[in-house]
């Protein structure tokens, strides 16, 4: 089953859900079903210093929804 990133548009909570075909994804915050799926974040590799990479798909403001989900970006 994989597992997809969504945002609820209801009460705009971010979480992750194993979908199979017949799932119907609800917030857990809300039980909202008005739900959007994102693109995830996806880091390949590591810093040679040790740190880890910066997260966040917006480069502004870090918001995991993506570039453009927010004011900022």
């Amino acid at each position: 089953m994989p597992l997809y990133e969504y945002v609820c548009r209801r009460c705009g909570r971010g979480f992750e859900e194993l979908v199979r075909a017949d799932t119907v994804v609800a917030c857990p915050g809300c039980a909202a079903t008005d739900v959007t799926r994102v693109m995830s974040v996806v880091t390949i590799g590591h810093a040679s210093d040790g740190a880890a990479p910066a997260s966040g798909a917006c480069g502004t403001c870090g918001d995991p929804r993506g570039p453009g989900a927010c004011a900022m970006g």
